[in-house]
């Protein structure tokens, strides 16, 4: 069972960090630790492994950071070499990996301390060139990390301390296969960090064979939302959602929204219809170049860019001090992704607000959400964007009928008709009738009797209908005999006889 401690009120002065660590503090305008630094911190410091859940915003980043960088400070690298990094930190995305790099480069700029970042979808040979100096801390994705072993410019046999940041997410993206090929090539002595929004099974399984008797931090319940995030849900339907977002964001002068969409597409898309409204916004996802997704990200923090259009990888681990707004454009497929996504506002005691656009056909989701979090979520309704009123289900269709069986309406079955009695039906009478029609006398129906047949006896032809005859050659006619033969019209045109019955 790992080691459990409890969270308790502790300055940053009593963790016992380096001075050159502490000044860096100071000059980021921090004096107290989150609640996950204030655990995290000693027993990292203590040279134990650690399982640690905590989700984005809680300060997860520092707590690791700042110990790792401790350590590493006050004792020599025991084998000094190029390419060799003492500290390994794997994250699953770029976003996330530059964000761990910034806070390295934050709290160590005092320190003579050397990092580098890498991840995939940039020049690689910049990479190559930093790992032929000094290198103490490392922080990639697990992709671009083998890029490197495979190309023998990476050395991981100085590996002190492993950290994972964001497991749970890795996994999920299917990294698994990625993360036991690097364990293989780390030494067997070393420290161990695992840091995890939640804990699953597949979380359980990997901590149990990568920590050995690890303390133990939880700093938030796993599903739960701040309270600090004031949540809204505004019922629309989804082809009048853009022009309802664009209408809250003038409407009420947001600076600064970081919107949530489902697909890479739907990124894009909304980032155009924000722009051709006069709303600067840009989208941020897989496909688009590293470049634009730094730039992106840049001027959204510095508030040059005031809409920031992301999937949820994407998104993941983007660490944005005093967001006010997060907008969910459409509700995620995972409840628990509801949950990362409002976690980036109010944060660091600050108020954020948590805003979800959502169709009648995202209902089921929204419940969904709602019974994770264990609250409901208050409807407002916005004039001129009030969707329909709400259409009842149709009713369930009656039951196939077993084989054999006649299927039954639902509705009232009719009596039999007695004798020749008319239909009671209320159709009403067809132009030049007078009432009801007169029965018909089966009597009067008269039909040619057909003959006996035997067996094997073709059957007699049957004379062909008018419009199927084929007509007969005529013979040539002079003008006054062709004259002679036309049928005169009649007064009345006979009644067409009556087709006999099959």
């Amino acid at each position: 069972m790992p080691n459990t401690i409890t969270a308790s009120t502790v300055t940053f002065a009593s963790l016992n960090l380096a001075e050159p660590i502490m000044r860096a503090i100071a000059d980021a305008g921090y004096t107290q630790p989150t609640p996950v630094q204030a655990q995290a911190i000693p027993l990292v410091l203590a040279g134990g492994d650690l399982l640690a859940g905590a989700q984005t915003g809680t300060g997860k980043t520092a707590g690791f950071t700042l110990p790792v960088l401790h350590l590493l400070n006050s004792r020599p690298a025991p084998n000094p070499g190029a390419g060799r990094p003492r500290c390994l930190i794997l994250t699953p995305t770029r976003e996330l990996a530059a964000q761990v790099e910034e806070s390295v480069q934050t709290y160590g700029k005092y320190l003579s301390l050397k990092s580098l970042v890498m991840f995939g979808g940039v020049n690689i040979n910049p990479q190559i060139k930093s790992l032929r100096g000094q290198v103490d801390i490392l922080v990639a994705t697990p992709g671009r990390l083998l890029d490197h072993v495979g190309q023998k410019t990476l050395d991981l046999s100085a590996v002190e301390i492993l950290i994972l940041d964001e497991a749970d997410r890795m996994l999920d993206m299917g990294f698994i296969r990625d993360i036991k090929k690097i364990l293989a090539l780390l030494p067997k002595k070393r420290q161990n960090l695992l840091f995890s929004a939640t804990f699953s099974e597949e979380i359980k399984t990997l901590s149990d064979g990568l920590l050995n008797n690890p303390g133990f931090v939880e700093v938030a319940r796993r599903n739960t939302t701040s309270e600090l995030v004031a949540q809204t849900v505004h019922m629309v339907a989804q082809k009048l959602k853009s022009h309802l977002l664009s209408h809250l964001i003038k409407h009420n002068d947001w600076k600064q929204v970081l919107v949530f969409t489902r697909t890479k597409h739907g990124a894009n898309r909304l980032a155009e219809k924000l722009n051709a409204d006069g709303i600067p916004a840009a989208a941020i996802h897989g496909n688009k170049s590293q470049s634009a997704r730094t730039k992106a990200l840049s001027q959204f923090k510095d508030g040059t860019l005031p809409v920031l259009v992301a999937t949820d990888i994407a998104a993941r681990g983007l660490d944005i001090d005093m967001l006010p707004h997060v907008v969910n454009f459409e509700l995620p497929n995972v409840p628990e992704d509801y949950v990362h996504r409002i976690g980036r506002t109010g944060r660091a005691g600050s108020n954020g607000a948590a805003i979800s656009l959502v169709d009648s056909e995202e209902i089921q989701h929204l419940k969904d959400i709602e019974r994770l979090i264990k609250t409901q979520i208050p409807r407002i309704a916005i004039d001129s964007f009030v969707p329909p009123t709400h259409i009842p289900p149709e009713a369930p269709r009656p039951p196939r009928p077993q084989h054999g069986q006649k299927r039954h309406s639902n509705t009232t079955a009719r009596p039999p008709r007695e004798g020749n009695a008319p239909r009671d039906g209320n159709r009403p009478p067809r132009e030049g009738q007078t009432g009801n029609r007169a029965p018909r006398d089966p009597q009067t129906r008269t039909q040619t009797p057909r003959g006996p047949q035997t067996a094997g006896q073709p059957r007699p032809a049957q004379k062909p209908r008018a419009s199927q005859s084929t007509p007969k050659p005529q013979p040539l006619l002079s003008e006054a005999a062709r004259h002679q033969a036309m049928p005169q019209p009649a007064l009345f045109s006979p009644r067409p006889a009556a087709r006999r019955g099959k």
